[in-house]
C-alpha cells in the first residue's frame, strides 16, 4: 500500500477518533458528571463547553477541515499518475496534524498556538507543494 494512500487513512483515522472523543467527552458531561448540559444541547462549535471540551471540537473541526483538501490531492495525484511525487513526503501531513492536534487539546497558550500554526503550515506547504509539481 502507498505511502498517500497510508497518510489519507489515518488522517481521516484520526479525524473519526477526534469525533468520537467528542461524543465520549459529552456524554461524560451529562451522564457522569451532571453538568447541565443535556446530550442533545451542545453547540456544534463547543463554545458551549469551556477548556478541554472546546479545544477537542476545535481540534476535530480543524481536521475535518483539512480533510477533503488532503483528499483532493491524493485524487488528483492517482488520476494524474502523479502518487510517486507524494511518496517521500506524505507521512509528514499525517504527522503534522496529529501533532497540531495533540498540542491544540493540551494547550491555547501562546507558544502551542505558535507550535499548531508551525505544524500546520507543514501540512499547508506540503499540500501546495504537491499541487504545483502535479500542475506543472
Amino acid at each position: 500500500m502507498s505511502n498517500a494512500v497510508v497518510a489519507l487513512g489515518g488522517f481521516a483515522f484520526w479525524t473519526l477518533i477526534l469525533v468520537l472523543s467528542i461524543a465520549t467527552f459529552r456524554a461524560v458531561s451529562d451522564l457522569v458528571l451532571k453538568r447541565g448540559i443535556p446530550i442533545n444541547g451542545f453547540k456544534p462549535d463547543g463554545s458551549d463547553v469551556p477548556g478541554f471540551g472546546q479545544r477537542l471540537t476545535r481540534a476535530h473541526l480543524n481536521s475535518l477541515e483539512l480533510l477533503p483538501v488532503f483528499a483532493a490531492v491524493v485524487l488528483t495525484a492517482s488520476l494524474a499518475g502523479q502518487m510517486a511525487l507524494l511518496e517521500p513526503t506524505v507521512m509528514y501531513i499525517l504527522y503534522a496534524r496529529v501533532a497540531q492536534s495533540i498540542v491544540h487539546l493540551i494547550s491555547t497558550s501562546a507558544i502551542a498556538v505558535l507550535i499548531r500554526g508551525i505544524f500546520f503550515v507543514v501540512q499547508v506547504a506540503l499540500l501546495i507543494s504537491y499541487i504545483w509539481q502535479i500542475v506543472m
